[in-house]
C-alpha cells in the first residue's frame, strides 16, 4: 500500500494513494492500453506520442531483441520471417485449426503434431503465442508506466466473448508472464457497453448488440442489462473472420488479375507481405471513396469502392448470418434491441453499416472511436476494481484460483481466481496406472504451477475404480463454489458411475495478508524474465559504450593529458569489469562514472576540433 505524505507538513494522509490497474485491449491488428483521469477513460499514447494503437507485431533481431509496434511492422516486407503478427488468432490453437492461415504469413508455425498447440519458429528458438502476448504486453506495460510516471502492475484484459477456457486462460498466464497481476478477463462487448455508458445508470434496462469486426475476429454478442449487471444473453462469432481477411480477398483479387500463382506468393514471402500490406492500405482508401493505386515490385495493383464491396459482401453476409444466429438463440425479435454499438476498426467499412442499418432496422452507434472503445471500457472496470466507482454492482468472486494436483506435482486451476460466485467447473482426467482402483485428488488454492508452492485445502480419495489399461477411465472432477465460499468437489467415473463428494470451505485458513503474498509470489516468477531482459540490454548497452570509449581515446590521443587518457582507460576497465559481473545496477553505475567524467573530455575535443577546422578553412569575401 502507498501512503501519501506532505512534504511541507510531514503527515501522513489518512486516505492511502490506490494502485493506477489499466484497462488493456489485446487485439488481433493493434493492442492500447487505458487509465482513469478526473472520472474519464483516457488511451495512452504510445511512445511516439502520435498514436494511441501499438501494432500486434513483433519483430526479432539479429542479437535476440524483441520489438514490438510500429518499429516491428516496418519489418514485415524485409524480414518477414522474423516479424510475428496476428498472435491472438494463434491463442488457445492447435495446427490443425489455423492451417489455413500459412499460406499468407512469413514466418514459421511448427506443425510436427496437428494437435498439439501451436509454436511459432525464429532462429533456433520456439515460442508459443502466450509467451508472444506476453511480449506485447510488456510493451504496452512500458508505454504505460513511461506515460504515468509510476509502475503497473495490475490490470484488466479484454478478450472476445466466445474465447473459450483455454484461450482465457492463455490471455492471463500472458499478462503474467508479462509482470502484471491481471484482475479480471473481461468481455469485449461488456468492456464496449461500458466505454458507451451503458449500464452505470442501474434504474435503466436495456437490450444491446454490440457487433465487433476487429483485424482477425468476429462476434456478436447480445447483452441484457439491469441493475448494473450485465447478462450476455447470446454470443455467436467466428476466430477467422476480420479486417485481415478482407486483405487477403483484395489479395486474390490483384493475384487473379496480374496472373500471380499461389505458389509464387508462398516462394516469395517478401512480395506476399508488400501485397499484403498494400491490400490493407487500399481498403482503408476506398472506405473514404478514394480510389488506390499502386505498383507492387513489376505489378499495378487498383481498387475502388464498388469493387472491394463486392469483394468482401460475401464476408459482410456470414456476420450478418451470425447476428441471426444470436438473436435466434436469445428469443428476441430485432425491435427488443435498443441500440447496435460498433467494435473494431473494420467497422468503419460503410457496407457493413449499411447491413447492419437493414438487419436490426436501425442505424448503429459508432459515435465513440471502435479502435479505442474496448480499452476505454476495461479502463472503466479496472476503475471499478479499484474501488472508486460505486455505482455498479460487482458480484463477489473467488480471491484465488482453485484446481487439483496433477501428474508430476502440478497444479491444475479449474476455477480461476476472480470468477464469478456462485460458479460451477468441471475437467475429466484418467488413471496413469494399470489397474488403478483408487484415486486420491488433492485440492489446493494458489496462483503458482507448481502446489507445493500453494495451498493445500483438504483432500478425498475416489474409491472402487473398475480396473483398467491406464488411460482409459473417465474421471469428471467437478468443482461447485457457492455464494457463500463453500466449495464442493465431486468426482465420478463416468464409466461406472462411482462417485465421492466432499465439502471444503475455499478460504479456509487464509488471510488477506497471505492471500496477498501468494499473488505477489506469483507474479515474481513472471518478473524475473524482465530483470534478465533488463540486464541483457544494460550489457549491450555497456559493450557499445566500451567500445566508444576506446574509439574516442585513440581519436584525441594528441588533445588529453596522460591523466586524462589514464582515467578514461580507467573507467572503461572498470566498466569492463560490471560487464562480467552480471549485476545490472552495477553496470549502469559503472557506465554513469565513465560518461561523467568522459563529458567534459567530450567538449573539450569538440572545441579543438572546431578551432582546427576554422583554420583550415578560407573565407573569400
Amino acid at each position: 500500500m502507498k501512503i501519501s505524505i506532505d512534504i511541507k507538513s510531514g503527515d501522513i494522509s489518512k486516505e492511502p494513494i490506490k494502485d493506477i490497474i489499466v484497462g488493456i485491449d489485446l487485439g488481433t491488428t493493434n493492442s492500447l492500453v487505458a487509465y482513469i483521469s478526473n472520472n474519464q477513460p483516457i488511451t495512452v499514447k504510445n511512445e511516439d506520442y502520435q498514436h494511441t494503437l501499438t501494432p500486434s507485431v513483433l519483430h526479432f533481431e539479429q542479437n535476440g531483441n524483441i520489438v514490438v509496434g510500429q518499429k516491428a511492422k516496418e519489418y514485415l516486407i524485409s524480414q518477414p520471417e522474423r516479424t510475428i503478427f496476428s498472435v491472438k488468432r494463434l491463442m488457445g490453437k492447435s495446427y490443425k485449426d489455423i492451417a489455413m492461415l500459412k499460406s499468407s504469413i512469413g514466418y514459421e508455425i511448427i506443425d510436427e503434431d496437428k494437435d498439439a498447440l501451436v509454436k511459432i519458429r525464429v532462429d533456433e528458438k520456439f515460442y508459443t503465442p502466450l509467451e508472444l502476448s506476453a511480449e506485447i504486453l510488456k510493451s504496452l506495460k512500458h508505454t504505460a508506466e513511461s506515460h504515468l510516471k509510476t509502475t503497473i502492475s495490475k490490470a484488466v484484459i479484454t478478450v472476445p466473448a466466445y474465447f473459450n477456457d483455454a484461450q482465457r486462460q492463455a490471455t492471463r498466464d500472458a499478462g503474467k508472464l508479462a509482470g502484471l497481476d491481471v484482475l479480471r478477463i473481461i468481455n469485449e462487448p461488456t468492456a464496449a457497453s461500458l466505454a458507451y455508458g451503458i449500464g452505470l445508470d442501474k434504474s435503466q434496462s436495456s437490450n444491446i448488440a454490440v457487433y465487433d469486426l476487429g483485424g482477425g475476429t468476429f462476434d456478436i454478442s447480445i447483452l441484457h442489462i439491469e441493475d448494473g449487471i450485465f447478462e450476455v444473453l447470446a454470443t455467436f462469432g467466428d476466430t477467422f473472420l476480420g479486417g485481415d481477411d478482407f486483405d487477403r480477398a483484395i489479395m486474390q483479387y490483384w493475384s487473379s488479375l496480374n496472373h500471380i500463382s499461389d505458389q509464387t506468393l508462398h516462394d516469395d514471402i517478401s512480395l506476399n507481405q508488400s501485397l499484403r500490406l498494400a491490400a490493407e492500405n487500399a481498403k482503408k482508401t476506398v472506405t473514404t471513396n478514394q480510389v488506390y493505386s499502386a505498383i507492387i515490385d513489376k505489378y499495378t495493383v487498383q481498387l475502388d469502392l464498388i469493387t472491394f464491396e463486392k469483394l468482401i459482401s460475401p464476408l459482410v453476409a456470414k456476420t450478418i448470418d451470425a447476428c441471426a444466429q444470436a438473436m435466434k438463440d436469445t428469443h428476441l425479435s430485432n425491435s427488443d434491441i435498443d441500440k447496435v454499438i460498433l467494435v473494431g476498426g473494420s467497422t468503419r467499412i460503410p457496407l457493413v453499416k449499411k447491413e447492419l442499418n437493414v438487419f436490426f432496422d436501425q442505424i448503429p452507434d459508432d459515435s465513440m472511436n471502435p479502435d479505442e472503445v474496448v480499452a476505454l471500457g476495461a479502463a472503466i472496470q479496472a476503475d471499478i476494481l479499484a474501488g472508486n466507482r460505486k455505482d455498479i454492482l460487482l458480484l463477489d468472486v473467488t480471491p484465488l484460483s482453485l484446481g487439483i494436483e496433477t501428474v508430476g506435482g502440478l497444479m491444475d486451476s479449474i476455477i480461476s481466481r476472480n470468477s464469478k460466485v456462485p460458479h460451477r467447473a468441471g475437467r475429466q482426467y484418467t488413471t496413469s496406472i494399470d489397474g488403478q482402483t483408487n484415486l486420491r485428488i488433492s485440492v489446493y488454492q494458489g496462483e503458482r504451477d507448481l502446489v507445493q508452492h500453494n495451498r493445500k485445502l483438504g483432500e478425498f480419495i475416489l474409491r472402487n475404480i473398475p480396473p483398467m489399461v491406464a488411460g482409459l477411465p473417465k474421471i469428471e472432477v467437478q468443482f461447485n463454489l457457492d455464494a457463500d465460499g463453500i466449495l464442493t468437489v465431486k468426482a465420478k467415473e463416468l464409466r461406472s458411475s462411482v462417485e465421492t463428494t466432499v465439502e471444503i470451505k475455499s478460504t479456509y485458513g487464509i488471510s488477506e495478508e497471505e492471500m496477498a503474498l501468494m499473488l505477489i509470489d506469483s507474479i515474481k516468477n513472471a518478473e524475473e524474465d524482465i530483470k534478465i531482459r533488463a540486464l541483457l540490454e544494460a550489457k549491450n548497452e555497456a559493450n557499445n559504450v566500451i567500445l566508444a570509449a576506446e574509439k574516442f581515446v585513440a581519436q584525441n590521443k594528441d588533445i588529453f593529458t596522460t591523466s586524462e587518457i589514464n582515467e578514461t582507460i580507467k573507467f572503461n576497465n572498470l566498466l569492463k569489469e560490471a560487464v562480467k559481473s552480471n549485476i545490472k545496477d552495477q553496470i549502469e553505475l559503472a557506465m554513469k562514472s565513465l560518461n561523467d567524467y568522459t563529458t567534459p573530455l567530450a567538449h573539450k575535443a569538440l572545441d579543438v576540433n572546431i578551432g582546427k577546422a576554422l583554420k583550415q578553412t578560407s573565407i573569400k569575401s
